[in-house]
């Protein structure tokens, strides 16, 4: 949700972050009050704090959401099988990071997204798709592919043309 917010330049609604991450009133709420609490959001001024929310998702989510990998499984590429990593680095003979999906059409080593929801919302929002594939680069890429998702997803978060 976080990411979502960093893209609503002219406040938010409930409506206006949970109907596109498919997330019901009372868990925005939640949500909300708990990014209010860590200092993420300021809920009055309807303002994310870039540098905070910057710190946590380059720094510390892959602490508190470490990777849970699977099996080979059909799914969506994320990290650096997916945009904007996947021209960067050269490709691997090894099968591809991917969220399980059933509408997905690459088969590749399944990792638990951070939200069930995700490769639905990926699909309608690529700018927030890329976001959530840098970070579970971060996650789980070695040291060269964390610094690069970590410059990119930075460079995002900074951006304040949040044009579509």
């Amino acid at each position: 949700m976080l990411l979502k917010l960093v893209d609503e330049p002219n406040g938010w609604t409930v409506r206006s972050v949970g109907e596109p991450l498919g997330l019901d009133p009372a868990g925005i709420h939640r949500a909300l009050k708990r990014l209010e609490e860590v200092r993420l959001v300021d809920r009055e001024r309807q303002r994310v704090n870039r540098s905070n929310a910057e710190e946590l998702l380059v720094h510390g989510l892959k602490y508190q959401f470490p990777i849970q990998q699977g099996g080979l499984i059909r799914g969506m590429p994320t990290a650096w099988a997916a945009p904007p990593l996947d021209g960067e680095l050269a490709p691997v003979n090894e099968p591809p990071p991917v969220w399980p999906d059933p509408k997905g059409k690459v088969r590749g080593v399944a990792l638990e997204p951070l939200h069930e929801n995700a490769p639905s919302v990926a699909r309608k929002d690529p700018r927030l798709a890329e976001r959530l594939a840098l970070i579970d680069a971060i996650r789980l890429g070695d040291g060269r592919i964390r610094s690069l998702a970590a410059k990119h997803l930075s460079k995002s978060l900074r951006a304040r043309n949040n044009s579509r």
